[in-house]
């Protein structure tokens, strides 16, 4: 069912999060850890508030856009908060891309003002004089930067206090691109009450956040699944957020988690796979959860024996700003996705968008206020997605008697193996289970005769090497676990799968590979 927010119809997002908790007395609590530094709420405000105003100075008027290119450090809440505090709207930019995706990005949302961590400011210099919409770049963690501005300069200029702008529950208030593992991202536009629909649904019914937790993402905070878990999460309940600037490597994750002791943690799959090959603890910790991609049953079965640690997968989106179905403490299912979070609906339905019966795999369609409201400039992909209250998250998914949903893959990825359904995600399950088996991705490619059979990408872990004796096993170990048409006719071993920022595999990525290949499988 539904969840009533109950929401004044004058609302904005940066109050709520921000100055509510130094309203209710928690001014000096830790908002933030970040290395050796830390940061309370009161801080915290104080920077949301000067940036605001530096932004005010720059001429920056309500609904204009501001492009955030940080790494996760303290300066992220300041900036994210601080425009929509004045009613500008962050557009949260994926660190991992390259130049031509930010001048993708950038004239796309025609942001006015980009504000770039010096580390990654090399990345816009090439497309300095193709940005059409962009009056200033602001540079973050750098002192003296040529021709643009400094931000710890221009803070020091700036006023510790900031009027709330009047914006509404509605207003737009965020917006994040598309991952576009399926094609060019997306400008996802968020509300101003997206983000507590969310935090009081899945984070406060499912992992039960409270404020003594201690949050750590090592899913970055530029995408749906690490704006929540590192950002807006702790924020909701006044608790404290653990910020990696670095890449999240198994070192740097547990170095991270030995340092700061969180007690709530978030991956995704293949980091969870990666850190089960190296050593390290994860004390303190009550609950770990995954998302991005199928969490495979083995990494759940290997970490609770481990750690004794339970990992809650679940599936969210962009367009729904973060998780809508998830495992529960107690009542998790290994390959599944899980249950609807409360305030949210689901259905599972044919081309023709008609209900299917239990246990038949079908389209998953979701419901819930955290939905986005549209995909900017792009009104016929906004009508394919957003069908009303309903949105078509292109997953194909079933349902079991006990409402436990089960991933079999995106639309695009399912495959016809004479003439029957086979889901990748469940080859992919299957071969993971193999001990010599890291990671994998299964596609459809074209045999001799031009028919459709299952191909295997496979990165094998570091007491394994690639070999014909090893592509028979894995091949035999296949065919003795799941019904003979659905192993992998051929297996390409490689270093690294291509993914997403987000941890999702680049299926059609793989499937280029295919189609460039000269000569036989």
């Amino acid at each position: 069912m539904p969840y009533n927010l109950d929401l004044p119809e004058a609302f904005n997002a940066a109050d709520y999060f921000v100055d509510r908790n130094v309203r209710e007395g928690r001014g000096e609590k830790v908002a933030v850890l970040c290395e050796e530094r830390q940061f309370t709420y009161r801080q915290i405000q104080e920077g949301v508030n000067r940036f605001g105003n530096a932004l005010l100075s720059l001429d920056v008027r309500m609904e204009e856009r501001v492009a955030l290119l940080l790494l996760d450090t303290e300066i992220y809440p300041q900036a994210f908060f601080g425009a929509i505090k004045i009613g500008a709207v962050p557009v949260c930019l994926n660190t991992m891309n390259r130049s031509p995706d930010f001048q993708f990005y950038l004239n796309d949302s025609r942001a006015r003002i980009l504000v770039v961590d010096e580390q990654l400011l090399p990345l816009i210099e090439p497309i300095r004089g193709n940005l059409r919409f962009l009056k200033q770049i602001i540079v973050a963690n750098g002192s003296d930067p040529d021709g643009d501005v400094c931000l710890t300069e221009l803070l020091s200029e700036q006023s510790a206090e900031l009027e709330t702008a009047p914006t509404c529950r509605d207003d737009s208030c965020f917006w994040l691109y598309s991952s576009g593992s399926t094609g060019s991202p997306k400008g996802t536009v968020h509300l101003q009450h997206d983000m507590v629909y969310s935090a009081k649904t899945y984070a406060a019914k499912i992992l039960a956040i409270r404020e003594n937790d201690v949050f750590f993402s090592a899913a970055k905070l530029f995408f749906a699944y690490g704006l929540g878990n590192g950002l807006y999460f702790p924020f909701d309940v006044g608790a404290t957020a653990v910020y990696l600037p670095q890449r999240p490597t198994p070192a740097h994750v547990y170095a991270t988690v030995n340092r700061h002791k969180p007690t709530l943690f978030f991956g995704v799959p293949t980091l969870y796979g990666q850190m089960l090959e190296e050593e390290g603890t994860m004390d303190g910790v009550r609950l770990c959860v995954s998302a991005g991609e199928a969490l495979p049953a083995a990494y759940l079965r290997r970490w609770k024996e481990r750690f004794q640690l339970d990992i809650l997968d679940g599936i969210g989106s962009t367009e729904m700003v973060h998780i809508f179905i998830s495992n529960r403490p107690g009542e998790i299912v290994p390959g599944s996705s899980g249950k609807i979070v409360p305030g949210y609906e689901a259905r599972i339905v044919d081309e023709n968008m008609h209900d299917l019966p239990v246990g038949e795999i079908g389209t998953l369609l979701v419901k819930g206020d955290s939905a986005a409201a549209l995909y900017w400039n792009k009104h016929e992909k906004t009508r394919q997605t957003i069908m009303g209250h309903w949105i078509n998250t292109g997953d194909k998914y079933t349902c079991d008697e006990l409402g436990y949903f089960c991933c079999a893959g995106r639309t695009d990825d399912m495959l016809k193996v004479g003439g029957i359904w086979v889901s990748p995600n469940e080859v992919e399950s299957c071969l993971i289970e193999h001990p010599a088996v890291l990671e994998c991705a299964v596609i459809g490619a074209p045999d001799e005769e031009n028919l459709i059979k299952p191909m295997a990408f496979v990165v094998l872990n570091k007491q394994h090497s690639p070999s014909e004796a090893m592509e028979h096993q894995l091949k035999e170990y296949v065919k003795a676990n799941l019904a003979l048409y659905k192993y992998p006719r051929w297996i390409r071993f490689i270093d690294e799968l291509p993914k997403t920022a987000t941890g999702k595999i680049k299926r059609f990525e793989l499937r280029d590979l295919i189609k460039t290949q000269t000569g036989p499988l």
